[in-house]
């Protein structure tokens, strides 16, 4: 994939011959450059802690908690959800960001989720999004931090779908037991502890949802404030996230239904002794009352 993906790219918009009504003729138009960008995100499945991961990437965190890493003619943005955005960045130097940080933090896999993105700078008067390519007059740093942002998020739901959809499988093996032999695990704790995951997931989500807010920045750039709805509904990131929390709510209620049950079975057994015991206390009890 990384061969396929160049960092950016120049071609020159041909001359054109404009009218000039000031002078009453024409004049030749100035040559115009267009670039086009690439977006590079990689996922991780666990969150970054980025005080600590500030030494490795020689900056703090700004608003929001990312980190913005100068890689060559390229930036890195790095999300504390653990994503990380590479902006005309060389492969060579993604991979040994990457690097840099498994190795600090440890626990993650190489496993990772990747997703690409370009945008197209062109002289042209209105945003377009085009066979899945953004086409803008001029891509300043702060866009480009809400096309990485964007991107992040999206990114950042693929894993959560990932998450929920082996949260779904094994509820689904849980209440195919529970309509086959009509019981449920008889021990609840594997069943908090499955309950307690699926809360963290849906933790997880929420902590990146209000990300999904716009950033301040769009508040004093218009054309960001389009960039920033026009790539949401690109990766249909609302759709995405209502689907996440119904799947999540029924995977809770599944759960929660199962506990139920055990909780029944569990009171059944106490009553059962507790009257065994009642039994037992009365048939000691016999020789002392009869004559």
């Amino acid at each position: 994939m990384d061969s396929a993906i160049t960092s950016s790219s120049r071609v020159l918009i041909p001359t054109t011959v404009v009218s000039n009504p000031s002078s009453g003729g024409l004049e030749e138009g100035v040559e115009a450059t267009a670039r086009t960008h690439s977006f590079v995100a990689v996922g991780f499945s666990a969150n970054f802690r980025m005080r600590s991961l500030a030494s490795v990437l020689g900056d703090q965190p700004k608003a929001g908690g990312v980190v913005n890493v100068s890689l060559g003619q390229g930036t890195a943005f790095v999300y504390p959800f653990g994503v990380v955005v590479f902006h005309d960045v060389e492969p060579s130097q993604r991979h040994a960001l990457l690097d840099r940080i498994r190795k600090h933090v440890g626990e993650l896999s190489h496993e990772d989720i990747e997703e690409t993105f370009q945008v197209r700078e062109e002289n042209t008067s209105r945003l377009a999004l085009c066979d899945g390519r953004m086409v803008l007059d001029r891509l300043t740093p702060a866009r480009a931090g809400v096309v990485a942002l964007t991107l992040a998020q999206s990114v950042a739901m693929d894993h959560f779908e990932e998450a929920i959809e082996r949260l779904s499988a094994e509820t689904d093996g849980l209440v195919q037991r529970l309509r086959l032999r009509g019981s449920a695990p008889s021990r609840p704790r594997r069943l908090h502890r499955f309950i307690g995951e699926a809360v963290s997931t849906r933790n997880e989500i929420l902590s990146v949802l209000h990300l999904l807010e716009k950033p301040d920045a769009t508040w004093d750039d218009p054309a960001m404030d389009e960039i920033y709805d026009d790539l949401r509904g690109e990766f249909e990131l609302g759709d995405r996230f209502t689907a996440l929390e119904t799947r999540l709510r029924s995977v809770q209620e599944a759960l929660e239904l199962i506990l139920d049950v055990v909780r029944d079975n569990r009171l059944i057994w106490l009553e059962a002794t507790i009257v065994l015991l009642i039994l037992v206390e009365v048939v000691m009890m016999l020789p002392s009352v009869l004559p």
